[in-house]
């Protein structure tokens, strides 16, 4: 029970976090259209998985950056990578997240 609520702890914590924050919001919008426009039962776990994904991403993109400003606020080439390969994670899984949430809406529009 303590690891649960650890987790949601952790899960609160990282809600502080602006990019986190715009990701959950962000989440939140696609639920609210898919709601508008009645998915089915797949399309929805398409959906969920798209949003938990990014938003997942985004904690750890976050979490890295943190642990790369504990060892150094320095300039460094390192943890300049480090940074940027973690936000370039969150980023393709965002542009495909996008993509496919914009084929399954099409796909009902159409």
């Amino acid at each position: 029970m303590k690891k649960f609520k650890d987790a949601f702890r952790g899960i609160k914590d990282a809600l502080k976090e602006k990019a986190v924050r715009t990701q959950f919001i962000l989440g939140l919008m696609a639920i609210l259209g898919g709601i508008i426009i009645r998915l089915d039962y797949y399309e929805w776990l398409i959906f969920i998985i798209c949003i938990a994904l990014v938003i997942s991403l985004e904690i750890v993109n976050s979490c890295l950056e943190r642990i790369c400003d504990m060892y150094s606020t320095e300039i460094d080439e390192r943890i300049r990578i480090i940074k940027d390969y973690a936000s370039g994670a969150v980023l393709i899984s965002a542009i495909a997240s996008f993509v496919i949430c914009i084929l399954v809406v099409l796909r009902r529009l159409i």
